[in-house]
């Protein structure tokens, strides 16, 4: 037997780590609602609507109040599970303004993206993992250093034009809210909770 793909997000939300939870959630409504770099409202609410309605019909289950929870804070604009996992654990320290995928404009006429807007402290966070560096698939035929220089104009660039501060972290300091916590103090950044 198969189950739907609205039914295994709801089971998995019901009984998994709340971070594992997140991502799936996260990724779930991000296949329903991005088309390329486009993002789809209404689709995005029926993806949220249809999980709301299932966790309501589930009131007493095993796992409901954390189902209740993800349905409520699931946001597929996240773009990988260390995006979601941040948002998560900058949840936990107390920051609520947070927005995904934030368009800055770029020199060129286009646009950069950044993972996560602080809008209450002024600050980017961008979350990295070393493949973005590492794997030359995703560099895309750059070399490592291109890559860096590359990112470092654009940092230059979103700084400068926003007047923003930014911020990087890897897996290590999302693993916990602690961790995430210890890396923004180390930039001077006050921690909400």
């Amino acid at each position: 037997m198969c189950k739907t793909l609205k039914r295994t997000v709801f089971d998995c939300v019901r009984t998994l780590p709340m971070e594992a939870a997140i991502s799936i959630a996260d990724a779930a409504e991000r296949s329903f609602a991005f088309r390329g770099r486009e993002w789809d409202q209404n689709a995005a609410d029926l993806w949220r609507n249809a999980m709301h309605s299932r966790v309501g019909r589930a009131s007493g289950a095993r796992g409901i109040r954390a189902a209740r929870f993800v349905a409520d804070f699931a946001d597929g604009k996240a773009q990988l599970p260390l995006e979601s996992v941040s948002r998560l654990q900058l949840h936990r320290l107390g920051f609520r303004s947070m927005q995904l995928q934030v368009p800055v404009a770029a020199p060129d006429g286009g646009w950069y993206f950044v993972d996560l807007g602080l809008s209450d402290i002024e600050t980017f966070g961008e979350c990295d993992g070393e493949a973005k560096y590492r794997d030359e698939t995703m560099r895309s035929g750059r070399s490592l250093e291109q890559v860096l220089l590359d990112e470092k104009s654009r940092e230059d660039w979103i700084r400068g034009t926003t007047g923003w501060r930014i911020i990087r972290w890897g897996d290590r300091a999302a693993e916990s809210a602690h961790s995430l916590a210890a890396r923004l103090r180390s930039f001077g950044i006050r921690i909400p909770g």
